[in-house]
């Protein structure tokens, strides 16, 4: 069964994101007192302070990258938000709240990347 998960944005606002049963918080009550689509939970991180969790993975992967002779490389992965757990590399596409795709280019020879 589906529910919400209310995400806030930095500088304001909210980002709604279903998530399953199975991936509640404990603690949270789900269909005995609210209703499927209802929220109910509230994450615990921005979607920036999610997103940054990350970060220095993806740093990791693109300085590796840059040494690679490939003209042109991207890379793509899911992510999801987590109620607690902030923002998780998905293991499916089904189930991704975020698509991230990467691409890094060699420097022409005289400008920038």
């Amino acid at each position: 069964m589906a529910y919400v998960m209310e995400v806030p944005v930095t500088g304001g606002g909210q980002l709604l994101v279903q998530i399953d049963e199975d991936d509640l918080p404990s603690g949270v009550v789900p269909a005995a007192r609210r209703r499927p689509g209802q929220v109910v939970v509230l994450a615990k991180e921005s979607v920036q302070e999610a997103i940054d969790q990350v970060k220095p993975a993806i740093d990791a992967v693109a300085e590796r990258l840059k040494s690679l002779a490939a003209d042109q490389v991207t890379v793509e992965f899911g992510l999801l938000l987590g109620a607690e757990g902030g923002a998780i590399v998905a293991k499916g596409k089904a189930e991704v709240h975020f698509t991230m795709t990467l691409t890094w280019g060699k420097a022409a020879p005289d400008g920038p990347a």
